[in-house]
C-alpha cells in the first residue's frame, strides 16, 4: 500500500509535442562568447608588439652579422699586412749586410778611411 500512494504522489507533467520545446540550439546562441572592443584592441596590440620585438631581433642580429663580417675582414686585412711586414724585414736585413753596402760603396768610388770610422754601440 505504501508503494501505491509513492506513486501517486509524484506529479506528472503533460507532454509537450516537440514542435512546442524550446530548442537547444537557440541557448546555445546566447551561451556563445562574444569578443569585446576591447579585447579585440588588446589582441591586436599584443600582436603588433610580438611584431615589433621580431623586427627589432632581426635587425639587431644582421647588424651583429654585418660587424662580425667587417670584424674578418679586417683581421684579415691585418694578417696580410703583418706578412707583408715580415717579408719586408727579411729584405732590409739581406740589403743590410756589411758585404753588400762595401760592394756598393766600392762601386761608386768610395774608399775606407780609418781616421774618419766611429764605432757606434749596435743594438
Amino acid at each position: 500500500m505504501a508503494v501505491r500512494v509513492r506513486q501517486y504522489s509524484y506529479v506528472q507533467q503533460p507532454v509537450v509535442p516537440e514542435q512546442q520545446q524550446p530548442s537547444k540550439k537557440q541557448n546555445s546562441h546566447k551561451k556563445k562568447k562574444i569578443i569585446t572592443a576591447k579585447e579585440k584592441l588588446i589582441y591586436i596590440a599584443f600582436i603588433v608588439l610580438v611584431a615589433v620585438f621580431a623586427v627589432s631581433i632581426l635587425h639587431k642580429q644582421s647588424s651583429i652579422q654585418q660587424t662580425t663580417m667587417e670584424i674578418q675582414q679586417i683581421e684579415s686585412e691585418i694578417a696580410k699586412t703583418e706578412e707583408k711586414n715580415a717579408d719586408l724585414k727579411v729584405q732590409v736585413s739581406e740589403l743590410s749586410t756589411y758585404e753588400r753596402i762595401w760592394e756598393k760603396a766600392k762601386a761608386l768610388g768610395l774608399t775606407l778611411n780609418e781616421k774618419n770610422v766611429k764605432v757606434v754601440p749596435g743594438e
